[in-house]
């Protein structure tokens, strides 16, 4: 419906305008606004989808949930929030999307760099104050599918203030689907975005008390129930958004 089309991409450029002009009034430095897109499927094939993620996804947590209360729920997750085993934690910091075209990611913004950069010092200096050592690469780009991001490894050592539980609360909203600062974004997300997100950039994975965790963070995701499909995406905005682009 082209009526409803334009009434979500108006809805949702509102909405994008209003958060870059929060950060021009130095509210915060970015925010990561989403929406909910519902399409009609039918003779929809759970198994086969299921295997066409794993087979175009092979770097990314790919999963498929199913809970009486909660229903059905698919994604393919480039974001590792954490994996920890006794002493020690990696993570990354993902942030800048594009299309793949050809072999070769074309040349990253300034806009793309800058919103990586946020996300990795953010990390940093969060794990910083409770961990023994940590360790930073360079960032590089990685291809999840059909896109492009960059991408910067995070690892180290847990420091007596640090367990497996205070670092998914420090990390988790990551700055790649909420914003930062963490508290004030997520203020403006949850005023602004007009919809509930339900598991859409929770965390999910395997978590153990006394073995290796791996946790990931639920993006690329849908929900599926009563011959619908509810798709959820989302992007990073900072100074230098184009609301269009952004669509």
């Amino acid at each position: 419906d082209l009526k409803e089309d334009e009434s979500a991409k108006t809805n949702f450029q509102d909405i994008v305008c209003k958060g870059i002009q929060a950060i021009q009034n130095n509210e915060f430095q970015k925010v990561v606004l989403s929406r909910m897109e519902t399409v009609s499927i039918t003779h929809f094939n759970l198994v086969a989808t299921f295997q066409k993620l794993v087979q175009q996804y092979r770097s990314a947590f790919v999963y498929c949930f199913h809970h009486p209360k909660i229903g059905t729920w698919l994604g393919a997750s480039p974001e590792q929030l954490l994996k920890a085993n006794d002493d020690s934690f990696e993570t990354m910091a993902l942030a800048g999307t594009q299309k793949v075209v050809g072999g070769e990611p074309t040349i990253w913004q300034q806009k793309e760099k800058q919103e990586q950069q946020f996300v990795t010092d953010y990390i940093v200096s969060k794990l910083k104050e409770v961990s023994a050592e940590i360790q930073v690469s360079e960032a590089y780009s990685v291809k999840a599918g059909t896109l492009w991001h960059i991408k910067t490894d995070i690892s180290g050592v847990f420091g007596p203030e640090l367990d497996l539980k205070k670092a998914i609360q420090l990390l988790h909203p990551t700055p790649a689907v909420c914003g930062l600062p963490k508290a004030i974004s997520k203020a403006f997300i949850v005023a602004n975005e007009n919809y509930n997100r339900i598991f859409y950039t929770g965390f999910l994975g395997e978590l153990n008390r006394n073995f290796t965790s791996d946790l990931f963070v639920n993006l690329r995701c849908m929900q599926i129930e009563n011959n619908q499909a509810h798709l959820y995406m989302g992007c990073g905005i900072t100074k230098d958004s184009d609301p269009e682009k952004e669509w």
